[in-house]
């Protein structure tokens, strides 16, 4: 960050002025522990898998999709199963924050 006499940047302003208003909206300020850290990795580690995992058997589902009503029913399931997995992880990784506090 800039020294006493030097000017700030663009982005020390912002950051400055975030603090400000995160401050007076009442939000708490809180460090992640190191042990959060890994957990927080391990945790979208597995979720990532679980993604790729799922990704690979929706192609191999489309691939053998019959005709363009099957695949439409094919994508609807792998939209549905992706907004899932990134929900169920989401929640994960918000409970691993809140156990901190």
């Amino acid at each position: 960050m800039a020294g006493e006499n030097e000017p700030k940047t663009a982005y020390e302003l912002i950051l400055e002025r975030f603090k400000k208003q995160d401050r007076e909206a009442g939000v708490e300020e809180r460090t992640v522990t190191e042990e959060q850290k890994a957990r927080l990795a391990e945790a979208r580690k597995v979720y990532e898998a679980k993604l790729a995992e799922r990704e690979i058997s929706f192609n191999q589902s489309r691939r053998n999709a019959a005709d363009a009503d099957a695949l439409a029913v094919i994508e609807e399931e792998y939209r549905r199963d992706r907004e899932r997995i990134q929900y169920d992880r989401d929640r994960k990784l918000e409970e691993i924050r809140k156990e901190g506090r």
